[in-house]
């Protein structure tokens, strides 16, 4: 069975199909801040063109992200599963960065306004978070390594003796591999509820103020 891996919490527009032993079959990633809703439909549609097998799930990272490129690749993702009547599973993007290292590392991704989105792993399994912070702010006491684009746009709030690892953007084979076995076991559809981690910039304006009349 083939799964098709999404990905559009970052500004890495990563769609692939990979196997459920893990051999990724045909990939697309492409760095375009503001390029989700143009590249991850072509994408998608070369990632099928060459593909010799049924699409049987699809995996859809869940952020953090940004709100308008997070909805794309979730949007794309629920919809293509509805179409082909095949379940849909959402994993934590921050998951699908390599923070594989002996002990404790973090992950740190942008999330604009001079803040990171983070979380701890141990031995590779996170153990906290997501969060959001400023990158002074996110707690490393105990931790070893380091992951994620946070890396090279905050240079400096890192000390010098993290290992510095180098996946920065989600990857589409682990991914697919973080939701292997809901797929094995055809579980059910779940719904994709994205990780925001802040609240919108948009509110609901208040009541009129009054206008005296002279």
């Amino acid at each position: 069975m083939l799964v098709l891996a999404i990905d559009t919490s970052s500004p890495a527009v990563t769609a692939a199909l990979v196997t459920t032993d893990g051999e990724v079959v045909a990939a697309r990633s492409r760095l375009a801040p503001r390029g989700h809703g143009e590249l991850l439909a072509p994408s998608i549609a070369d990632c099928l063109a060459g593909a010799a097998g049924e699409v049987g799930a699809v995996v859809a990272g869940i952020g953090p992200g940004p709100y308008t490129g997070l909805r794309v690749g979730l949007v794309t993702a629920a919809a293509f599963a509805h179409a082909r009547g095949i379940p849909a599973y959402g994993v934590c993007s921050l998951d699908a960065i390599d923070s594989r290292a002996e002990g404790a590392s973090v992950v740190v991704t942008d999330a604009r306004r001079r803040e990171v989105y983070w979380a701890r792993y141990q031995d590779g399994a996170r153990v906290d978070g997501p969060h959001v912070a400023h990158p002074h702010e996110v707690p490393l006491d105990g931790v070893s390594a380091i992951a994620g684009a946070g890396i090279d746009l905050y240079p400096d709030a890192w000390p010098a003796e993290l290992t510095r690892l180098p996946s920065r953007h989600p990857d589409p084979a682990r991914l697919a591999a973080l939701a292997w076995d809901r797929a094995r076991a055809g579980a059910e559809s779940e719904p994709l509820a994205p990780l925001y981690l802040r609240r919108p910039d948009a509110v609901v304006p208040g009541a009129p103020k009054p206008v005296s009349q002279r």
